[in-house]
């Protein structure tokens, strides 16, 4: 499914209204007809119901009229009020109104002191709110109407559903300003957009449903870059094991980690590597710690490299050995617990500059081209870049505040500009590609926000590189749904080795879903 931008459902909304010659009353209706069985469905039946209907001037407006029809044909009694300027109402929002009042339903307009105290008295007393305030036209500040507004309804503590995206929250950004609607559910027509889920506008979201309102097929595809990695996209992902398979087919992976206190991010990346399927799993890691891994990984292989002082690797020996240990890999993770000194730093950008093999680079081996992305293109071929928001604001050197509300149009314009495959890891996970495809996941959980679940990802991926062209989509994929089934079993609890084990587990279930589908 493609995740929209505003600007690119406007045009799709244009485009079916003037090239297909859909009606957008026929499009007003499917979606008010949606929102109506929404609110039927979160309250269990709406007969004899108080549903409370918020409108703006706008077709979200009149979407909200739409479907108060519905409740009201249903036997829920509605209470409508409007908000916003009487002289720039759509078209098809008056259309709705005066449908309504031939019906006999009232509607208030929001101006006197007493339309806000019957709006009060309304909230009490109602079973359910409808936001069709302002949908994905908004950006800025709210208007001080509608923030009263907003700030009313979320106190009342009400079961909201908004129409396509909870009021106060940009489409584009997730961006929210003093306020935003706390919905229970929220219905996105056409096409889910990039703020349903990027926070702090996806916390305000609640349960998610999309629904395509009649749209034709074509325009909900056409030139829209953002894809959301859904189990339909994940079936494409990671192609049957042949029969004839064998250790060295399935991948030989060497994962350069781990460092003095940190011997458990290098565990945690060489174990998921094998977990996904991978078949030889080398580590190479500071030789006064390999005895650690001897014991700790039974089916890891390890070999030492040279210290520059104990428990950190750096200098010319080590990044021969590096080297030599790549050319019989088909990929090379670094970065997980690797230390950040001068001599470690100095080492990666050698071996990145000089190995021909693909790489992926997790954490501290991504810190040596802080302010230096630049040096990234000179790389032989793709990088995969795995950095978490602060990681990914010290290498394009954009402060997280500034960074979080452009995090799409940054990690494309990253991606692109400095020729890598980068892997954005917060609420959500965005891949963006050199081609300028951005692909977003909301697989995953906030008890995923523990030590070393990140070290699982990078392991995850490089263990897939052999097995499918897809590895990073394919690794945030089955880790998102390893967090999942984790987080069903030990809620706050998780750890990463929870998430490690059952990826597994999320592989046997896209197989599952192959099945079921095929």
């Amino acid at each position: 499914m493609k995740v929209a931008l505003a600007k690119q459902m406007h045009e799709i909304d244009r485009s079916a209204v003037e090239e297909y010659g859909l009606p957008e009353l026929s499009l007003m209706e499917s979606a008010g007809h949606r929102v109506f069985e929404a609110v039927k469905n979160v309250l269990g039946g709406v007969g004899k119901k108080s549903i409370c209907i918020l409108a703006g001037s706008g077709n979200n407006g009149g979407d909200a009229l739409t479907a108060a029809r519905y409740l009201s044909n249903a036997g829920a009694r509605v209470k409508i009020f409007l908000l916003g300027d009487k002289d720039h109402r759509t078209q098809s929002l008056n259309v709705q109104m005066r449908i309504l009042r031939g019906m006999g339903v009232e509607l208030q307009q929001l101006e006197s002191d007493r339309a806000w105290e019957r709006l009060q008295v309304t909230l009490r007393f109602s079973d359910a709110v409808v936001d069709g305030l302002l949908g994905m036209g908004f950006s800025g500040q709210l208007r001080p109407g509608a923030l009263r507004l907003i700030r009313l309804v979320n106190a009342a503590k009400k079961i909201t559903v908004a129409i396509d995206i909870p009021s106060g929250v940009e489409a584009d950004t997730g961006a929210v300003g003093e306020a935003a609607m706390q919905a229970n559910c929220t219905v996105a027509l056409g096409l889910p957009k990039v703020g349903h889920y990027i926070c702090p506008g996806a916390s305000y979201v609640g349960k998610l449903l999309v629904d395509n309102i009649g749209l034709p097929a074509e325009l909900l595809n056409d030139e829209i870059h953002q894809t959301l990695v859904d189990e339909e996209l994940a079936l494409t992902f990671l192609p049957e094991r042949p029969k004839d398979s064998h250790k060295g087919t399935c991948g030989k992976i060497l994962i350069v980690a781990g460092s003095r206190g940190m011997t458990g991010a290098a565990s945690l990346a060489a174990m998921s590597a094998m977990k996904v399927g991978a078949g030889l799993v080398t580590l190479a890691t500071p030789e006064s710690l390999n005895p650690i891994y001897e014991m700790k990984l039974t089916e890891v292989i390890t070999t030492p490299l040279d210290e520059v002082k104990q428990g950190i690797i750096g200098g010319d020996k080590a990044s021969e050995k590096i080297l030599d240990l790549a050319e019989k890999a088909d990929a090379i993770l670094m970065g997980c617990g690797l230390g950040r000194e001068r001599e470690t730093q100095a080492l990666v950008r050698k071996i990145v500059a000089e190995v021909d093999k693909p790489l992926i680079l997790d954490a501290d081996a991504i810190y040596p081209f802080n302010g230096k992305a630049d040096e990234l293109k000179a790389c032989k071929q793709i990088p995969i870049l795995t950095p978490h928001l602060g990681e990914l604001s010290a290498l394009l050197d954009i402060p997280v505040e500034k960074l979080r509300p452009a995090l799409v149009p940054e990690v494309r314009r990253a991606a692109q500009e400095y020729r890598a495959i980068i892997v954005a890891k917060c609420e959500v996970t965005i891949v963006g590609y050199p081609n300028g495809e951005i692909f977003i996941s909301p697989l995953g959980n906030s008890a995923m926000a523990s030590g070393g679940c990140g070290d699982v990802l990078a392991g995850a991926i490089a263990g897939l590189m052999k097995q499918t062209p897809f590895a990073p989509l394919t690794g945030v994929w089955l880790h998102g749904t390893a967090g999942n089934f984790a987080a069903q079993e030990n809620a706050e609890g998780l750890i990463a080795s929870d998430v490690m084990n059952h990826l597994p587990a999320a592989i046997k279930k896209l197989r599952v879903i192959g099945y079921q589908n095929s």
